[in-house]
């Protein structure tokens, strides 16, 4: 909390962020030191002669692009200040159309002074509510108001020129200019904002002038036509790509306004500020009632344009990911076990984010088939059953995919994702592991060793119908390390193939400990048919049961003993725990393998071996001899063996 008040739009020093500018209602202001935590009350105050100030609740606040100690602060006046707050310099005069608000109706007429509350709690009429400084040209500089004006000087204050009327554009005339952005990329072009709905005017009204505010065009253009509109911003690197916030939610444009499209994923909600992080090109979107979004990495969109969304598909460049290893400085994830009172936000995806998009939805037979007999639903027609071999086929299709592989800079493969098939833009992020080589199912294929850093490609293909196409060629993206890195090349190459010896290992471990874990299954099977076939004799249960004996001591070296453990115990541990224990720790940090990682490597490595004998024996020998012997007995099938042979020789 940098200062007590209703909250506003804080602003911090770019070059000092201990420095935050905070404020509070009708003017209220502070700068404040992170360090020690003090607050200077930096309100302007009036001069001895006058005049009273008229604060908005809200009051316009705006640093200078160009000099890190310029503030520029609002109330009636203009005032400017180049020593941090300390001294105030008023560089206009009444920049409103000073209106007595105590003269303007409320709902249709004029109040008496002992109205209830007439003006408690209100801003006061005739205020400045916006501020922007051209960051191309010092002292270019322009102020909205809450009464319809637009005022612009372009000689730090010395002299000023106002718009007023805006009738040309179907803009009523006291429309509050709500935000002013000044453009990033054109010294004589301006943004504005403006906003009715306290009139019960609830459109949208979006301008632009190119001429310093001396003339302006309407680049409202297919905004929807209910949706006051309270704040835009412009990407700082691509010129025409604008922000706008609105009373139901964000809108973009890619072309300066001809057309805005609607951001999806937020709730419908007002939305009154934006930011933009320009190091990340993160969009941070302030919301009344929500709370704050953010949008990382929007910098596709730049490269959005007609040509790209006329191909089936396409990856935007990415970003150079940063590797390192997520902390967790609860002792657990997020906020770890501190409680529903403790909050805490998500981070972003860790890992290389893959924005891609698709011109088309991936359908099914089944899905093409309902929307054609939709259509003639609507229309009224019947719909007729298809043909049973057509519904046939579609209940044996498999779903469309889309898949995203990522290989090393020598061409290997090193993650296939799968990713969504539906027609727009999406996003995936590859945490840069390799595969896991355990047992897989759904659509996780496990977490293997860390990747290197380096240089990727990543390409992607779909899979319809049995057919695999390819949508976009490999596209590159870098890899790198976040921070120092306690290795040097040769040593993260050595850490790297160390990793995969034990990822190797785990794969033969798990396939061990799941193939004992089955036939355990099977044997338990195989001894209730013994019990309940009258064609076995029960000389075979025994069989059996020294079988399943044999397994279960080969899965205590795997595992451990249970007996023990789970009498809590102390125990020797599995040689899958002592594998576990390596990839826990060795796969979660940068740093090279212990001598402990090592040597449990080495234990392992050496037991495995005469284990998997004795593994093999057991299930290919042993096994296959009572399941022959069920066979032959006529006895009922049980899971894994040979089908029955028909017809009987």
């Amino acid at each position: 909390m940098t200062v007590f008040g209703d909250g506003f739009d804080p602003a911090v020093d770019p070059e000092d962020p201990n420095t935050i500018y905070s404020q509070s209602q009708y003017g209220g202001l502070v700068r404040y030191d992170r360090r020690n935590g003090e607050q200077v009350d930096i309100k302007p105050q009036e001069d001895a002669d006058g005049p009273a100030l008229r604060w908005n609740w809200d009051s316009a606040l705006h640093l200078s692009p160009h000099q890190s100690k310029r503030i520029y602060y609002g109330s009636q006046i203009l005032f400017r200040s180049d020593d941090r707050g300390d001294t105030w310099e008023a560089i206009s005069g009444d920049l409103t159309r000073n209106i007595d608000r105590n003269k303007l109706k409320i709902m249709d007429r004029v109040w008496s002074v002992d109205s209830v509350a007439k003006n408690t709690s209100t801003s006061f009429y005739g205020t400045i509510v916006s501020i922007s400084e051209s960051p191309i040209v010092e002292d270019l500089v322009y102020v909205g108001t809450d009464d319809g004006l637009i005022q612009v000087t372009e000689d730090g204050g010395k002299s000023w020129r106002k718009t007023d009327r805006f009738e040309f554009l179907s803009i009523p005339e006291f429309s509050y200019v709500s935000d002013i952005e000044a453009s990033r990329h054109e010294p004589n072009t301006v943004y504005a904002v403006l906003q009715n709905f306290k009139r019960g005017d609830f459109k949208p009204y979006v301008v632009k002038s190119t001429d310093r505010g001396i003339t302006w065009t309407s680049i409202t253009s297919d905004l929807p036509e209910r949706g006051s509109t309270y704040t835009i911003i412009e990407d700082h690197v691509k010129q025409g790509l604008l922000f706008l916030g609105t009373e139901f939610g964000l809108f973009t444009t890619l072309d300066d306004g001809k057309k805005w499209l609607s951001m999806s994923g937020l709730p419908i909600i007002p939305v009154r500020d934006l930011e933009i992080q320009r190091r990340e090109n993160d969009l941070v979107v302030g919301t009344f009632g929500r709370g704050i979004y953010i949008l990382d990495n929007y910098s596709p969109l730049r490269d959005m344009n007609e040509k790209l969304v006329e191909q089936p598909g396409a990856i935007f460049p990415i970003k150079p990911a940063n590797m390192y290893i997520p902390s967790q400085p609860m002792a657990g994830r997020s906020k770890a076990f501190q409680g529903a009172g403790f909050y805490t936000a998500d981070n972003p995806p860790f890992g290389a984010t893959i924005t891609y998009f698709l011109k088309e939805s991936l359908k099914t037979k089944k899905s093409e088939r309902q929307k054609k007999e939709g259509d003639l639903a609507k229309r009224g027609q019947s719909v007729f059953y298809p043909k049973w071999e057509d519904l046939k086929n579609e209940d044996r299709e498999e779903s469309p995919l889309v898949f995203l592989t990522i290989r090393d800079g020598e061409g290997n493969i090193v993650r296939r994702l799968r990713g969504a098939t539906s027609a727009g833009v999406h996003r995936l992020t590859w945490d840069f592991r390799y595969a896991g080589l355990g047992p897989q199912s759904g659509t996780s294929d496990g977490s293997g060793p860390m990747a290197l850093p380096g240089k990727y490609t990543v390409s992607m293909s779909q899979w319809v119908d049995g057919e695999v196409k390819d949508l976009v060629e490999a596209i590159e993206f870098e890899c790198r390390p976040l921070g120092t890195l306690e290795l040097d090349e040769e040593a993260r190459l050595e850490s790297a193939k160390f990793q995969k010896a034990t990822a190797e290992l785990q794969r033969v471990i798990l396939a061990a400990n799941n193939a004992t874990n089955d036939v355990l299954e099977r044997v338990k099977i195989i001894k209730g048919t013994i019990e309940r076939s009258p064609r076995l004799d029960l000389e075979l249960r025994k069989e059996a049961r020294d079988l399943e004996l044999k397994l279960l001591d080969l899965q205590e070296q795997l595992v451990g003993d249970r007996t023990k453990t789970k009498r809590q115990e102390p125990d020797m541990p599995g040689l899958l725990s002592r594998l576990q224990f390596v990839i826990g720790g060795h796969w979660s940090i940068t740093s090279g393998p212990t001598t402990t990682y090592r040597k449990q490597f080495e234990i392992v490595d050496e037991k495995l071996g005469p284990l998997m004998k004795s593994l093999r024996n057991a299930i290919e020998k042993d096994l296959v001899k009572i399941e022959k012997k069920l066979e032959n007995a006529g006895a009922p099938w049980t899971p894994g063996r040979a089908l029955p042979k028909w017809p009987l020789e």
